[in-house]
């Protein structure tokens, strides 16, 4: 296996990322989107999640796809950037039909920034703006660290961000991982050596390898526990709405892989996934048994990225991993 030719998320044909932040309120917003509808799952796995239409997501439900996801910073002020990325989505004509309206389904799922610095003293919610300037903004190629939903992330030592990565089955199909790292814990014990580092793929975040010993103490949290590690999980492979489900579920591994501790009661951590259905399995358990490990890996490998590519800010209260220019 391999990384696409990006390493990025939009390896997988077809979709798009776009940011938008502001650096002054240090919070911002990304949205994914498609050139069609995207076949969607969801799995949330955190203790205090923030979303906006994650139930219509299972299986048994009447839609089975959307078109377009957002991630944002902002706590419950961040879930309108959906409704701004819905109302440009609509005015292009995409969305579901129902009779003579399109309704465009846009699930989300916000990050607690709120506390990281940035002027929070708005007169208007900034977010739908944000929502719409992110689409606006899609393209196949974005930038990683502090931009999008990532703008204004925390870990317990360290700014996290938005990272990105993606690989190559031997079975044709592309797998890629999209993420705003906003955890409770850390991607790292030491501020050099990734949890994430057995998966690490050609030095994409430093190459320092593995941590030298077995870390016995209590890890690292924050000490205002307000967070959430949300992510996107992308194939090309065609999947029913209950296989993304399950390929959402497969991907939290990498999650707990790459941050410590995760999954706790003051995090919402979720991963959508989502297929475009563009190439078919030809083994339908073998080829989604891997997809879900190659999920998995992917999101450990973009959580450290996120964090190894943050930027520094003037207001900021954590320091960005100073080895990345060392």
């Amino acid at each position: 296996m391999h990384t696409g030719p990006r390493n990025l998320i939009t390896d997988v044909s077809g979709l798009k990322v776009g940011n938008a932040q502001d650096h002054s309120i240090k919070s911002g917003s990304t949205v994914l989107v498609a050139d069609l509808p995207l076949t969607c799952g969801v799995s949330v796995m955190g203790g205090a999640p923030g979303t906006r239409e994650t139930d219509l997501l299972a299986p048994d439900k009447t839609v089975q796809q959307v078109d377009a996801l957002v991630l944002s910073g902002g706590s419950a002020f961040g879930l309108d950037a959906a409704s701004g990325v819905a109302d440009k989505l609509r005015s292009q004509g995409r969305g579901f039909v129902a009779g003579d309206q399109t309704i465009p389904i846009v699930p989300s799922a916000i990050l607690f920034d709120m506390l990281n610095g940035g002027n929070k003293d708005w007169d208007v919610n900034p977010y739908r703006a944000l929502g719409v300037a992110a689409l606006e903004d899609a393209s196949e190629e974005f930038d990683l660290g502090t931009f999008g939903a990532g703008a204004g992330a925390t870990m317990a030592s360290h700014k996290g961000g938005l990272g990105s990565a993606s690989m190559t089955l031997p079975s044709g199909h592309t797998v890629g991982a999209l993420v705003a790292v906003n955890a409770i814990g850390d991607v790292s014990p030491d501020g050099k050596h990734f949890w994430a580092a057995p998966w690490e793929i050609d030095g994409e975040f430093g190459g320092f390898g593995n941590i030298p010993h077995a870390v016995q103490d209590l890890p690292a949290t924050k000490p205002r526990a307000h967070n959430t590690t949300i992510a996107i999980v992308a194939t090309d492979a065609v999947l029913t709405q209950a296989q993304c489900t399950r390929i959402a579920t497969a991907a939290h591994d990498g999650m707990a892989r790459a941050i410590v501790p995760a999954h706790t009661p003051r995090d919402g951590d979720l991963v959508f996934a989502v297929s475009t259905d563009a190439k078919p399995l030809t083994d339908t358990v073998a080829d989604t048994l891997w997809l879900g490990h190659a999920a998995a890996t992917c999101l450990a490998r973009a959580i450290a990225r996120g964090a190894y590519h943050a930027s520094p800010e003037p207001g900021d209260k954590l320091p960005c991993f100073a080895y990345k220019t060392s």
